[in-house]
């Protein structure tokens, strides 16, 4: 599997238009300060410096190297620590300069190159240029050993993306095709060369030996980034303490340097409910809730609560999902659950009202299929193909699969004569999977149909889907603007696409069994494969509403419902930013201050 700037999760891109475009920041070439202005909207106001601010890690980081651990924890500290070539605009959600100053785009859309920011600084000093680009590209993002690179989307139709440098301060990507998604794909971390060739392809080791960079017990001092905060302590189990860095590029509109805080600390804390409870104490000056939580947050505010509580309709976040292992170790669950008429019998036995009333609080809606409903750009109705909550209709499509007979304890049996039973893997240590997985089981039962809850850490689901060893597992993958950025997620044979393992290719970028997809995953695999080349938004668009209509009717995995982004803050802390709910791979704290 690879990813994006999210640990779990994967940049963003832009369209490639057909003209030659260029976008270019005001301002000197060589001066490299970039102005964080234009968000009065937000609330954001001109702050004062120090301060620490204080928030919630659920689990110790397995590494401090963003590309050599597919770590979601690990990926909230990095995004504090590294920066990218493009990043979100946060009121508008538009793609901006970062490290790249401004960019062209040729004519046939096959050529980006990049004028970097000139005077940006390494949190050591050092002076970051073209070549810490080219590395970073050549040597972590396009290597294929990089446990998170993302080597897939650096081999367009077989053939490499090469990365040249032009001169120090330009670089310039050649793709083999056009990618209309490519841009927005650049929020890619860029890492220093200078601390991590030794351990590189360029430095004459090993494609594998770049994921022992930065252990857990690193000096902290050899973590280096050009991003608002520099690596101070770790303490696994306990904390994680990032300090100011100096030489950050970005400034306020008054030109004071940001970030304001001096200190960003991470506590570790595994129970949500733990989380809410050092929130309450003062412990915590952040917190990243969920509707199960809402109503005693914010009964606690009204009382006269030292904080805020935000609630903000998500474009982001991940919606969970129930998905069935289509290669599953038993043959006879995997023949059951490759069967769209089993996927579709059980869809109508998820009680989503009943989950989205008394697991969300009714702060939920009915989710898309792979794209969020605040999506205008890309969403397809398809609300309607979700059906609704009917076990008589269930059993009925159960029945008419054959599996019409039960055993003495009222289960169904499979034509081998075991019986209908199977694991659902959830997250223990979250707020909403297990009340999810209690519903799920107790309305299962009621078809015949016997679940036994399979209890795991959250930060373990990934791996645990990824490696196949699961029958019905829960979980969720974050949205994006963009459908060609959860490619490798919903297109047959994707690095991400577990629940059907078989399709994916032996190398990651090499192409998918196809031979092996169902007629309905060619045809999402086909329009994936066209939506990548295709510069017509309209196109694009239609290819992807005919992808959602195919989701909604075979439904590879049966989405449960798109939660809102919950949020509160301490009062003592301003310019708290969460619009359409946490971006994956950034979160703005450089603009927070302690008033």
């Amino acid at each position: 599997m690879k990813r994006h700037p999210s640990p779990t999760a994967r940049p963003s891109r832009s369209r490639v238009a057909l003209a030659l475009v260029t976008v270019a920041l005001a301002g000197s070439a060589a001066a490299a300060p970039k102005k964080m202005t234009g968000y009065s909207a937000l609330g954001v106001v001109d702050g004062k410096s120090g301060g620490t601010y204080t928030l919630a890690l659920g689990d110790s980081p397995q590494s401090l190297f963003y590309y050599g651990a597919i770590d979601n924890n690990l990926g909230l500290i990095s995004q504090q620590l590294f920066d990218g070539l493009v990043e979100f605009n946060l009121s508008t959600y538009k793609i901006e300069p970062a490290l790249a100053e401004s960019w062209t785009i040729s004519p046939d859309g096959k050529v980006y190159t990049f004028k970097l920011r000139q005077g940006v600084k390494w949190s050591d000093g050092q002076t970051f240029n073209a070549d810490d680009v080219i590395f970073t590209y050549k040597n972590l993002i396009a290597n294929p050993e990089a446990r998170a690179g993302d080597a897939g989307n650096f081999k367009l139709g077989g053939q490499d993306v090469t990365f040249t440098k032009v001169d120090d301060y330009t670089v310039r990507f050649t793709l083999p095709r056009p990618a209309p998604a490519f841009l927005l794909q650049q929020r890619y971390f860029i890492m220093p060369q200078h601390k991590l060739v030794k351990l590189s392809i360029d430095g004459g080791a090993k494609p594998a030996d770049i994921n022992t960079a930065w252990p857990t017990n690193v000096a902290p001092g050899e973590v280096v980034g050009t991003g608002p905060f520099k690596l101070e302590s770790y303490t696994s189990g306990q904390k994680v303490t990032l300090a100011r860095n100096a030489n950050y590029w970005k400034v306020d509109g008054k030109g004071a340097k940001l970030p304001y805080l001096n200190k960003l600390e991470f506590l570790i804390i595994r129970d949500p409910q733990a989380q809410v409870a050092q929130f309450l104490a003062g412990n915590l000056d952040q917190l990243n809730s969920s509707g199960a939580q809402f109503p005693d947050l914010k009964q606690k505010e009204v009382a006269g609560g030292a904080f805020k509580v935000n609630r903000f309709t998500a474009l982001f976040g991940s919606p969970p999902f129930v998905a069935y292992n289509f290669d599953a170790k038993d043959a006879a669950l995997a023949k059951v659950f490759s069967d769209v008429r089993f996927r579709r019998a059980m869809q109508s036995a998820v009680n989503r009202p009943r989950i989205i009333d008394t697991v969300y609080n009714g702060l939920a809606s009915l989710p898309g299929h792979g794209v969020a409903p605040a999506n205008t750009a890309f969403y397809a109705n398809t609300t309607r193909q979700l059906g609704s909550f009917d076990l008589a209709a269930a059993g009925a499509a159960l029945d008419a699969m054959g599996l019409n007979k039960k055993n003495g304890a009222g289960v169904r049996v499979l034509p081998n004569g075991k019986p209908l039973e199977f694991d659902l893997t959830y997250g223990t240590d979250s707020a909403v999977y297990p009340p999810i997985a209690t519903i799920l089981q107790s309305d299962f039962a009621k078809l015949g149909v016997k679940v036994n809850l399979r209890g795991i850490l959250s930060s373990k689901l990934l791996s645990t889907g990824l490696a196949g060893d699961y029958d019905m597992i829960l979980h969720a993958f974050g949205d994006q603007p963009d459908p060609e950025l959860r490619r490798p997620i919903w297109e047959p044979g994707g690095s991400l696409y577990y629940w059907h393992r078989s399709l994916q290719p032996a190398k990651d970028g090499e192409t998918p069994n196809v031979a092996k997809m169902a007629p309905w995953e060619k045809e999402i695999y086909t329009i994936f494969e066209k939506a990548a080349v295709t510069p017509s938004a309209s196109e694009r668009k239609a290819l992807y509403t005919r992808w959602q209509l195919l989701f909604a009717q075979n439904l590879p995995v049966t989405p449960i419902a798109k939660p809102e982004n919950i949020g509160a803050v301490s009062n003592t802390f301003g310019n708290y930013v969460y619009n359409l709910g946490v971006i994956p791979g950034y979160n703005p704290v450089p603009l927070i201050y302690q008033k």
